[in-house]
């Protein structure tokens, strides 16, 4: 099992750390509002930590569960206190009325985060095509992820598994673009008829 910090303290914070806690991980909260990150470890109940704002986190892996705006500074804001870690990017670069993408084409905030994370840290998209509400029901659904590094991505892929969830590997860090299009795709199917609780997945013909 993994030590996991998660910087946030929203609700995919909160379905990402109950799963986390419940597959035997140990889970740190780290927030710049102190009493949110108090008041979530306290409703996760044992195994939840609170961590120090731009401390180092004590998880190898470090979920960034905030706005996808602020996944790039925060990320600078830590700078080396992130050296060697795993930095899992769940963030969705939406635009005000999520109509379409607020990133460069072909780029993404993955790839930003990459860019202003520490040489030897390593940046996995995962998560983004989850509602927070899906994913707290703790179905066994698809989780799509992105990153150039394998034995990250082996990492994570554990991780996920440790969930009762489904880790599916995408390719390198480049295809976090099309998985940020692929939760615009989503977001564009729960509004026009299918409802929000949805879930992209892999249909394997009946076979895992």
């Amino acid at each position: 099992m993994s030590g996991i910090s998660i910087i946030g303290s929203g609700n995919m914070a909160s379905a990402i750390g109950a799963l986390a806690l419940k597959g035997g991980n140990t889970v740190e909260i780290v927030s710049r509002n102190s009493g949110k990150a108090e008041a979530l470890a306290r409703a996760l109940g044992d195994g939840a930590t609170v961590g120090t704002w731009r401390a180092a986190p004590t998880g190898d892996i470090v979920i960034l569960a905030v706005l996808f705006a602020g996944a790039v500074p925060v990320v600078s804001e830590y700078g080396d206190a992130l050296a060697g870690k795993i930095i899992v990017d769940i963030t969705n670069p939406f635009n005000a009325d999520a109509s379409g993408l607020a990133v460069p084409d072909g780029s993404s905030v993955a790839q930003m985060v990459a860019e202003a994370s520490p040489p030897d840290a390593h940046v996995v998209k995962a998560f983004n095509t989850l509602f927070s509400h899906v994913l707290a029901a703790g179905e066994p659904v698809d989780v799509f992820m992105a990153g150039g590094d394998t034995q990250a991505k082996a990492t994570v892929s554990a991780f996920i598994t440790s969930l009762g969830l489904r880790p599916r590997d995408a390719g390198d860090l480049q295809m976090a673009h099309w998985l940020e299009s692929a939760s615009l795709l989503e977001m564009g199917l729960a509004r026009n008829g299918l409802g929000f609780n949805i879930s992209l997945g892999v249909n394997l013909g009946g076979t895992e």
